[in-house]
């Protein structure tokens, strides 16, 4: 008995789909690639004038079913073995909203971070994903756990890390979010600038400020279609991914690590940036 030819191609298209779906969550779980950038800033005098290697890890989003505690651990170990001089983090460490996901508390979902190791340490702010969760019981819980970490939490304030000085802010449409003060703080301690921030939009409060700019929150829009781009980007600025040089400013975007509402990728894998901050002078 033949089979009707509608249902022989019904069922090619449902092969490719289930395929293609297949392909995504794979992609989603991969080993992010390693992306590198050299930006020149200008070291403070009397600092040594040697390049340092700048870390930038975003949105690792621990829930599964595409991510788990292993696989963190077996990024940071990579993370690890490029030897930074520095790591940034750059937000969305928690998750909740994917489907078939593990539920982990927020505690659980920073722990892995203490993981990482650097001469000059570890430096993190809040992403969207962290301030949504927060509450009167949970939001000391997940400061507690960064410091247990080792990590230094930047919430609108600075700090200087050998000629390096770090800004950072909260999530920049969460409250809180203080982009002018995060700068005078910088500007008290000198230091070649380094602006962290969850969400790239902060940008349009930095005025003529210049400097290295970091963020993540894109995902480079997650899933991509050909001749189209992304679906779907969370963010006004059409900086979705990689590097941006305009008015004085070197801005780049990271895709992450984790995904978010779907386990899934297209033409969007999942990345982690080392940069070489190489002195003006």
């Amino acid at each position: 008995m033949r089979l009707p030819r509608w249902l022989i191609v019904c069922a090619l298209i449902a092969s490719g789909l289930a395929g293609l779906v297949g392909y995504m969550f794979w992609l989603a779980q991969s080993m992010p690639v390693v992306r590198t950038a050299d930006v020149i800033l200008p070291f403070p005098p009397g600092t040594p004038q040697t390049p340092l290697r700048v870390a930038l890890i975003t949105d690792t989003h621990l829930s599964g079913p595409d991510n788990s505690p292993e696989r963190l651990a077996r990024i940071f170990d990579r993370v690890n073995a490029l030897r930074p001089d520095l790591i940034l983090l750059g937000g969305d460490y928690v998750s909740r909203n994917k489907p078939f996901s593990k539920i982990y508390s927020n505690s659980e979902m920073i722990a892995p971070l203490a993981r990482l190791k650097a001469p000059l340490g570890v430096v993190a702010v809040l992403g969207n994903h962290e301030i949504s969760h927060f509450d009167g019981s949970s939001a000391p819980k997940i400061l507690t756990s960064f410091q247990e970490a080792g990590i230094r939490l930047l919430t609108n304030e600075a700090v200087r890390r050998g000629p390096l000085v770090i800004g950072g802010i909260p999530d920049f449409y969460k409250n809180g979010a203080d982009v002018p003060a995060t700068i005078a703080a910088m500007r008290r301690l000198g230091g070649a600038p380094i602006f962290l921030s969850h969400n790239v939009d902060a940008v349009t409060q930095l005025g003529g400020w210049r400097g290295l700019v970091v963020a993540g929150h894109s995902h480079c829009g997650q899933i991509a279609l050909p001749f189209y781009g992304p679906v779907f980007v969370p963010q006004k600025l059409p900086f979705t991914c990689g590097r941006y040089d305009i008015d004085g400013k070197t801005i780049i975007v990271s895709g992450g690590v984790g995904t978010s509402s779907l386990p899934l990728r297209l033409a969007a894998p999942p990345d982690i940036w080392m940069i070489t901050i190489r002195p003006a002078n």
